[in-house]
């Protein structure tokens, strides 16, 4: 938590320097941010903690004592987890009702505290609004209290007009004010002054006349006596979607989606109205029904052709500047109900998330058998820090509509389900965090690393014919045939496993980067999101040369068995590779002639 309000107050330094703030308002400005941090502390608290103490246990042999007089992992975590349940249900209270009047009250004392000292707070290389008619941007500041500016650019406003009519630029400029006067002064040296302000008369606005002047001196006074008249305690803006709890957000979202349904009404029928279409057949009656298949235009002269194209171009061009200035509208109306529905399901997953990151911290403390404050603040960080930028990424997605906004805010507690499933079945079983042998094995297969084993045709045989072969110390050459087509077949068979698996592999690789590449897109990272891409692409080509090796090889096991009459039920391989050899033997030694016939 510490950590946190230290980055906080380094986030804001900017809004508290400079204003002559007392320790009250910096800790009232603490106490406001300090529960808006807990969705981010809490999850990486409690998977530190119990990667901390599991990890102690395990060090320790706790669990090899516990499990000696009978008690097991489930057994050992079940008071945890009972509290752990506790916690995620307490932490969906909090951020139903705590965040919210946090957020309404953090909101409402940043707002006042910016309009405290304006002149105090002129950073350069941004635009810094002072008073109600001023924005001020410096390149510089220079002297001991930022007094000397350095290409100061100003944009004044006029009135309740939205635009900026008036711009001012000076090379140079200084700002002089006594610390208790209200008025601030704001000299410049050597700049122009520009104004294009709209007359009043029509005709003459239609001339758009502008002023231009040079000067070497200018002096602006600002009056600040409403501005550090300023009430800290005031709070009139309560409607962000932050400050609503469950129940409100509900409300707001049935209420903005229905404005979206009346917006898309709307919009339907002012295209529908803005076509003529119902006025089209008005008054006209026809003695019967006719069609006419040719050209409409065909029916008009050649003065009325050019009025109507031209009245269908301009109807055209009116309403496609229509429908692109309701899409942005409606693209902003959407893009603020998909926050609201995230915020809702924030605070729903919250809860779910502490209990997930608890069985995925405590199952990983057992395995790791490392306690203390080193290794596992090292795994808990890298852990949540997947689980956080998975977050962020698909929040950011689903803002413009680009993911569905429920699964989003759910999306980074879903990846970490099956990894908490995962290590706790494996600490259940005792088995060790990465055991070598699962993973080097499968490698093995992969590449076609074996062992070199002296394969001869006695240890491919069943048993009985090695005990015929043992006898009679001589393997007959049908048998060798069949044993040698009996061998190539396995051969094929397990290059196709091969085949099948890289085929797989790639796959699974190309369906994980191809969605990732539109989730980076959206997010701009359009760098990282072109390398997914053709990695992506790069995965599906490997995957289709490895596909039509493994239907080629398999292609070729059938073809195989079909050229060499082998049969494709093993258990008929089986009992011929057994009955060829006993025929064999029954013919040398003369016994029972008939019988050997029946059995060749």
């Amino acid at each position: 938590m510490l950590i946190f309000v230290l980055q906080t107050i380094w986030l804001y330094i900017k809004e508290l320097a400079g204003k002559d703030l007392d320790m009250v308002v910096v800790a009232k400005f603490l106490l406001y941010f300090a529960p808006k941090l807990i969705p981010l502390v809490l999850p990486l608290t409690i998977l530190l903690a119990s990667i901390m103490v599991f990890g102690s246990f395990a060090e320790n042999y706790e669990f090899a004592a516990m499990k000696s007089t009978g008690i097991s992992l489930q057994r050992a975590m079940k008071g945890l987890s009972i509290f752990i349940v506790a916690l995620g249900i307490t932490t969906f209270f909090f951020s139903n009702n705590v965040i919210p009047w946090a957020e309404y009250n953090s909101y409402n004392l940043r707002k006042n505290i910016a309009k405290l000292k304006p002149a105090m707070v002129i950073a350069k290389g941004q635009f810094n609004e002072v008073g109600s008619e001023y924005n001020i941007k410096v390149a510089d500041k220079s002297g001991d209290r930022g007094q000397f500016l350095k290409e100061v650019l100003i944009h004044k406003k006029v009135g309740n007009k939205s635009g900026n009519f008036t711009t001012i630029y000076a090379k140079n400029g200084e700002l002089k004010g006594e610390e208790e006067s209200d008025i601030l002064q704001l000299i410049l040296f050597d700049g122009y002054f520009y104004d294009d302000t709209p007359p009043k008369n029509f005709k003459s606005r239609l001339k758009k006349p502008m002023t231009k002047s040079h000067f070497q001196k200018y002096t602006i006074n600002v009056d600040l006596t409403n501005l550090n008249k300023i009430d800290l305690e005031q709070k009139d803006i309560s409607d962000k979607y932050n400050m609503l709890n469950i129940k409100d957000l509900s409300y707001t979202i049935d209420t903005l989606r229905i404005d979206q349904d009346k917006n898309v009404k709307e919009l339907a029928s002012n295209l529908y109205n803005r076509s003529n279409f119902q006025h089209l057949n008005k008054g006209v009656t026809g003695a019967r029904e006719n069609t006419y298949t040719g050209n409409i235009l065909d029916l008009y002269n050649n003065k009325n052709r050019v009025v109507l194209i031209d009245l269908a171009t301009n109807t055209f061009k009116s309403t496609q500047q229509v429908i692109k200035n309701r899409e942005e509208s409606m693209k902003a109306k959407s893009i603020w109900l998909n926050k609201h529905i995230i915020a809702l399901h924030e605070k729903l997953a919250l809860g779910f998330a502490c209990i997930i990151l608890f069985f995925v911290g405590a199952p990983l403390g057992a395995l790791i058998r490392k306690g203390g404050i080193g290794l596992p603040m090292v795994v808990a960080i890298l852990l949540f820090l997947t689980y956080h930028f998975i977050g962020i990424f698909a929040k950011n997605s689903a803002k413009d509509g680009s993911l569905n906004p429920i699964f989003a805010s759910w999306f980074s507690t879903l990846i970490m389900l099956p990894l908490g499933i995962y290590l706790t079945k494996r600490a259940t079983e005792d088995r060790g965090l990465f055991e070598f042998d699962h993973i080097i094995d499968p490698i093995k297969k992969l590449l076609k690393i074996k062992k070199k084993e002296v394969e001869t045709a006695k240890t491919k045989l069943p048993e009985a014919v090695r005990e015929i072969i043992e006898e009679t110390q001589e393997v007959p050459h049908e048998t060798l045939v069949l044993v040698e087509d009996y061998k190539a077949i396995r051969k094929r068979h397990e290059d196709y496993k091969v085949y099948a698996k890289f085929a797989f592999i790639f796959y699974i690789i190309g369906a994980v980067l191809l969605p990732l590449y539109f989730i980076l897109k959206n997010n701009k990272l359009e760098e990282i999101a072109e390398v997914c891409l053709h990695l992506s692409i790069i995965s599906f080509f490997v995957y289709f040369i490895y596909f039509i090796a493994s239907t080629i090889k398999q292609l070729s096991i059938y073809k195989l068995i079909k050229t060499k009459s082998v049969s494709k039920n093993p258990i008929l391989l089986t009992l011929g590779l057994v009955l060829y050899p006993l025929n064999h033997y029954l013919r040398r030694n003369k016994i029972n002639e008939d019988l050997s016939v029946s059995l060749k």
